[in-house]
């Protein structure tokens, strides 16, 4: 079983960390007001990065207690989640949500993101297709 801690190792600290899951998610669960998007990390442990801006969350109090939501949520969630790094992406009217909804919310989104981990995706090498017509 992965600790409970929220140490830094299951931070996303880099640029360039995040900018590895921005440009190629291998899942993704968007929910209302959120955006999660995940890749896969060779980790025994998840990784989480948030991205809460001043645009879609006005004031720093509502941003910070985003934050604290979303990391307790993660790590009572993480033994789901290893071998993810995950990027949250707050939209408009996520700061408006009660922590009980967060809380939520959330769980459902580990769930989903768990859920999707679970069938590893497989991709065709580009220019073949399966359809015999194509």
């Amino acid at each position: 079983m992965v600790s409970r801690d929220f140490s830094r190792a299951k931070r996303l600290l880099t640029p360039r960390q995040f900018k590895a899951v921005f440009d190629s998610p291998s899942g993704k669960a968007p929910g209302k007001n959120v955006l999660l998007l995940a890749r896969n990390n060779e980790l025994d442990h998840p990784r989480l990065g948030l991205v809460i801006g001043k645009k879609s969350v006005k004031l720093a109090v509502e941003r910070n207690r985003l934050k604290r939501q979303i990391r307790e949520s993660f790590r009572l969630n993480q033994d789901k989640l290893v071998g993810w790094d995950i990027v949250v992406v707050a939209r408009k009217g996520l700061g408006d949500l009660e922590n009980t909804e967060l809380a939520e919310q959330f769980g459902k989104l580990w769930k989903r993101l768990a859920r999707s981990k679970v069938t590893p995706a497989v991709t065709a090498p580009a220019g073949i297709s399966d359809c015999p017509d194509a």
